[in-house]
């Protein structure tokens, strides 16, 4: 994981060379540098979204469990650059809204916000866990329930923050992951993707342990 000091250096090495040169007259009443700096860290950061760099900002368990997400991805799709570009887009959520919370961007009625996602997000991965394990226990509905109620709360929180191009990338991700054709496919008996849940569920249980989901 980066140290604080290490990313207060990477802050300062973008504002410095991600502000255009022609901007840089704080003459205008409007400037604000730290509106200036946090668009800087999203847009760096999100340029910086694939997995090795990302491994730098998420812990292990969270870099194997993006990793085994891809992995069921492209099994499931059959398709390389499409996969990546779902697991990029998560990174790049994950960035960004992290850097919008660090900078204290967040009203108490997004917190709220963010309070909902998790607890929505933290059932989600219960239902997968226990449909897992458990023969014969799958039931879609909850899950994809439980899913877009986690979709509908992730946007309510960013959604005066982040661009359209952002909440598209948000809804691409959990469209693909709620499909019902894709959780049948997956929790199906026998399904061609049980050593792949295996260990996503293996690595989500790491994550609830040590209290990252």
């Amino acid at each position: 994981m980066v140290t604080m000091s290490t990313l207060c250096e990477l802050q300062a090495w973008l504002i410095y060379h991600w502000i255009p040169k022609d901007n840089i007259h704080f003459m205008s009443e409007n400037f604000k540098s730290r509106d200036v700096g946090l668009r800087a860290q999203k847009k760096i950061l999100s340029r910086m979204a694939n997995k090795s760099v990302a491994k730098m900002f998420i812990d292990d368990t969270t870099a194997s469990l993006l990793d085994n997400l891809y992995k069921l991805a492209k099994t499931y799709t059959d398709n390389k650059k499409e996969s990546e570009k779902l697991i990029k887009n998560i990174i790049k959520i994950v960035i960004k809204i992290g850097v919008l919370y660090r900078n204290g961007q967040f009203s108490q009625e997004e917190l709220r916000f963010a309070d909902k996602f998790k607890n929505k997000f933290h059932a989600a991965a219960m239902a997968v866990m226990s449909f897992n394990e458990v023969d014969f226990s799958y039931d879609r509905h909850y899950l994809k329930t439980a899913l877009q109620e986690s979709h509908q709360a992730i946007r309510q929180l960013v959604e005066r923050h982040l661009t359209e191009k952002s909440l598209v990338r948000i809804d691409s991700v959990f469209n693909f992951f709620s499909d019902p054709e894709f959780l049948d496919a997956v929790f199906k008996p026998n399904s061609e993707y049980k050593d792949i849940l295996d260990r996503l569920v293996s690595d989500m249980n790491k994550a609830m342990d040590e209290g990252e989901m």
